[in-house]
Order: C-alpha cells, then structure tokens, then sequence
C-alpha cells in the first residue's frame, strides 16, 4: 500500500495519546459515595462484566485510526485498465464456420466465445469488430459502448461477402483500426498503411507499446485474399500489436449449409457428376499457421475443439488484455469502513449503558 501524503499518517499518534490522558485521567477521578438499598440489583448492574465498558471506546478508536489512514489516501497495487486500450475482435464468418461439428454451430459458439470475453473485459475497454470471409470489413468501429458491440456480434451470421477465407487482409484490416484508435490515422489504401506501420515500427517503445491488441478466431485455412497470412501478421508485429488466435472447430466436419456452385458456401465446394458438395477436408482448421501467426507478433494460440474450450479461451483474454500493473485510490473505502465503526461503536455503546430503574 501507498500514500499520497503519508506525513499526514502521523494523526495517528493522537490515538496514543488520547489513551494516556484517558489513563490517567481514571487514576486521578474522585470516588462518590453510593447509597443504593437495593444491593442485589446494584450489584447486578454494576459487576461482572467489566470488560464491556472497553468494547466501544475500542471501536471508535478503530474508527478513528481508519479516518486517519484515509486522510492519508491511500492506495493499493491492482490490475488497472490501459488508458486508451483497444482490442479488436476478428471473427471468421465464412461458410464453414455453419459447421456443427462444434454445438450448436462453430458460428454460435464462436459467438457465445466473444460475449464472454465482453463480461469479463473492463468496462471502459475500446473493443472494435472486424468480419471477414473472402473479404475483410469493419463491422463496428472501437467503442466501449459493449453492448452495440454484443448486437453487432449476434448480427455476425448477416454478413454478405464472397465465399472465402482471407487472414492475410483481415489482419490488415485489425491493424488499421487498432492504429486509428489509439490516434494514428492512415486516410490512404495499402501504401498508406504500409507507411504507417513502418514508422511505427521504427518510433515504437514499451511506454506505447500495447495499447492495441487482436483477438483472431478463424475455422479454416486461407484460400483467398492479396496478403498471405504471416504477411498480415507481419504489419501486426512491425506495430507492436500481439495477436491471439483461436483456432476452431475439430478435424472432423459436418457443413449444415446447402452447397453452392463456385465456392460461395465458403470457397469449399467442388464440382462432382452428382452436383456440388462440400469438401469436408477443406472445413478443418490450421492451427499450424494460427500459431505461427500468436508466434510471430507476441501473442498466444488457442485450440478450441469444443464451445468450452472457445468459451475457456476468451474467458482467459477477457480477464487480461487490456490491463496492466497500477495502483487504485482506496480513500473512500477506508472512509466507508470509518462511518461503519462509529455506528457499530455508538450502538454497542447505547446498548450496554447500565441503566438503573
């Protein structure tokens, strides 16, 4: 524990002292003389509980230490939220994330995942969305308004985009949106992202560092997009930026989705005599470049088999990210404690005064 004016601690030797004068103030007192016929009752009132005459001087002065402790403002080593701490979420929304091999979907479980994580993030945490299939968007901007983001996270299923996995880009996409939120803005296309990041790469240092992080949940392998998946998570590292991947699903798939020609249920239908099928190979996971992605760029990799194990992985994020080492003024709870000791200590006091009839 810590004080912002600790010389103000030596209040507390007012506690001493007031019970010295107390002392001898008892020594010194003048005994009366007491004419009471009825000795049984006086005796009754008067004795064999002595040590109850102590218990609500101890209180207050209790009460009385608290407030002096609480003049001194104290505060205690806690886990604090980062000024201007943003997470952005990055789901895939490809056809095979309606597989079901994870219950109910790997879609709803994916989604159930980031509703957990939202409980256990700090309330004043930026947190942004990022959707993508075979195209990356901004599905909602960094806010810490969590429950527009909880509705935009139920809304994930209506997302329209090619069939399709592209990492690479929506990696980029994340980076983009982290820098911006924490105030570096890039109003170009590529180029100017690839300048910004390389700036921020070279003026980077652990006082700025980890303001921003990405929390990437894909299913499948990428089969589409400009940038290759260690290419994005290149710009997530050259930023400063650690991204933790989950990887979702099992080896094993069942798609619950009607095929469409040309790949549209997620780029993994192929063409056989009997018409379009999916290719369940194509619906497994690559935890391998997950990974290496977590790897590369200072983050950690998850595998989630099942929705507890998603669930698991976020709870985890969620009690984290977006916090660090600092200290929390604790002056209104010593405060708080002070004006329960008095009360308790006046009641005692108002309840065990000998009363004589």
């Amino acid at each position: 524990m810590t004080f912002t004016s600790p010389y103000l601690l030596l209040t507390l030797l007012a506690l001493p002292t007031t019970a010295a004068l107390y002392w001898l103030a008892r020594r010194r007192r003048m005994r009366y003389a007491v004419r009471y016929t009825n000795v049984d009752l006086l005796a009754a009132v008067a004795g064999g509980r002595e040590w109850r005459r102590f218990v609500a001087p101890s209180i207050v002065a209790l009460a009385l230490a608290t407030l002096c402790v609480a003049v001194a403002r104290p505060h205690m080593h806690a886990v604090v939220t980062r000024d201007k701490a943003t997470v952005i979420l990055v789901l895939d929304i490809s056809g095979s994330m309606h597989s079901t091999d994870v219950k109910p979907s790997r879609l709803a479980a994916a989604q159930r995942a980031m509703h957990v994580f939202l409980d256990h993030a700090p309330k004043r945490l930026k947190v942004g969305l990022v959707l993508f299939a075979a195209e990356a968007q901004v599905a909602t901007p960094p806010t810490t308004d969590h429950v527009l983001l909880g509705q935009a996270i139920d809304s994930a299923g209506d997302f329209q985009g090619f069939g399709g996995t592209a990492i690479g880009d929506a990696l980029a996409v994340a980076v983009r949106l982290g820098l911006q939120s924490v105030g570096i803005s890039q109003p170009g296309g590529n180029a100017a992202l690839d300048l910004h990041v390389r700036h921020l790469a070279a003026v980077t240092t652990p006082a700025s560092s980890g303001l921003v992080s990405i929390l990437f949940l894909s299913d499948g392998r990428q089969n589409r997009g400009v940038l290759k998946p260690l290419q994005g998570a290149a710009r997530a590292r050259d930023a400063g930026i650690p991204v933790y991947t989950v990887a979702l699903g099992s080896n094993g798939s069942t798609l619950n989705l009607p095929s469409q020609p040309g790949g549209l249920n997620g780029g993994f239908t192929i063409i056989s005599p009997n018409g379009p099928f999916p290719n369940l190979a194509g619906l497994e996971p690559d935890p391998k470049t997950l990974r290496a992605i977590a790897r590369m760029t200072g983050g950690r990799f998850f595998r989630a088999k099942t929705a507890g194990a998603a669930e698991a992985a976020y709870r985890t994020l969620g009690s984290s990210i977006g916090r660090r080492p600092g200290h929390v003024e604790v002056t209104d709870d010593f405060l708080a404690g002070a004006l329960v000791l008095l009360v308790l200590g006046g009641g005692i006091s108002a309840l065990w005064a000998p009363r004589l009839p």
